[in-house]
């Protein structure tokens, strides 16, 4: 998430109290997580096992809870707490917007396209052009939708992250301030849910199709030309290349990239990264010729325990 205009690492401290290492005028331009950082940019780190990736990271703006070597060309913001911090400046930066009409007035809908009734579009909406919205579609704020699109009734776009810290008094919520952006050409069907990024974007690239019935979680990209069958769910920061199809009740696990044209059979359980261009399913998810050999030395198990068993008779 880019400021709306560039800020100096003196104000940045003075808007969540807290300490810092730098020049009082270090420019600060933006925020966000270490997975989408760029210069100029503020990311949050509080377990040392992160320190260095965040140190090390395209950020050059770290908000810590200790005091480090800092980096050359960078900047340190010492806080106490940097989840809350962070979460501070997501609400003085990008605070919630309450809409008080179904269709807000700042949102933008292309030519020919049809909105049906009880459909809520909220603030700094873009919906292109030949789109069809169904009835009972939520759209939140500053979601991008391309032209060609069809969303069917019930579907959330941009609904919160599922990101939170576990404390001692309960779980606190990491604020959600980035955006759900749909590309051309696609289709998403009933009672879908898609998040927006914490502070980046969720992405659906063109001419993907997805069922009814499916969740992606924040700032996951899908690419283009994709198949995805019903009741998937999809952590959040996940990367899925072009043309990749995922049947029906699959799960997959955050932060993997699955590789262009894999084929993802159903209810597999995807927990680490897969090459493209194979078939996979099972749980743990493995390419068809290593899972075969996996289930045919398991139906061979009866045999080999029958044999060892007459061997200890003798």
């Amino acid at each position: 998430m880019k400021f709306p205009q560039p800020q100096t690492l003196k104000q940045i401290s003075s808007l969540i109290d807290c300490d810092y290492v730098g020049h009082d005028d270090f420019p600060v331009l933006g925020m966000n997580e270490i997975h989408v950082v760029e210069p100029g940019d503020i990311v949050f780190v509080d377990h040392p096992k992160y320190y260095d990736k965040a140190l090390q990271s395209k950020a050059t703006i770290v908000l810590i809870n200790k005091e480090v070597e800092c980096p050359e060309g960078k900047a340190l913001l010492i806080s106490d707490d940097p989840f809350t911090d962070f979460n501070k400046l997501s609400n003085h930066f990008k605070p919630f917007q309450a809409s008080n009409t179904a269709i807000a007035t700042s949102a933008v809908i292309g030519k020919n396209t049809i909105i049906q009734p009880n459909t809520f579009i909220g603030n700094n909406v873009v919906i292109g052009d030949n789109c069809v919205i169904h009835s009972n579609v939520s759209i939140y704020d500053d979601a991008i939708i391309g032209d060609h699109v069809t969303i069917h009734a019930g579907t959330v776009l941009g609904a919160n992250a599922f990101y939170y810290k576990n404390r001692p008094e309960g779980f606190d919520r990491l604020l959600s301030c980035g955006r759900v952006v749909i590309e051309d050409h696609v289709d998403i069907g009933a009672s879908c849910t898609i998040d927006k990024g914490v502070t980046g974007d969720t992405t659906i690239k063109a001419g993907t199709k997805i069922d009814n019935l499916v969740q992606i979680g924040h700032d996951t990209i899908i690419g283009e030309k994709c198949l995805i069958a019903s009741q998937v769910g999809i952590a959040g920061c996940v990367i899925i290349e072009n043309e990749v199809t995922i049947w029906g009740q699959v799960g997959v696990t955050s932060g993997i990239t699955i590789g262009e044209k894999a084929v993802i059979s159903a209810k597999a359980g995807v927990s680490k990264s897969l090459e493209g261009g194979k078939g996979y399913f099972g749980i743990p998810a493995d390419d068809f010729r290593s899972k075969y050999k996996e289930i045919a030395s398991i139906k061979k198990i009866p045999e080999i325990l029958e044999t060892l068993r007459k061997q200890n008779i003798k």
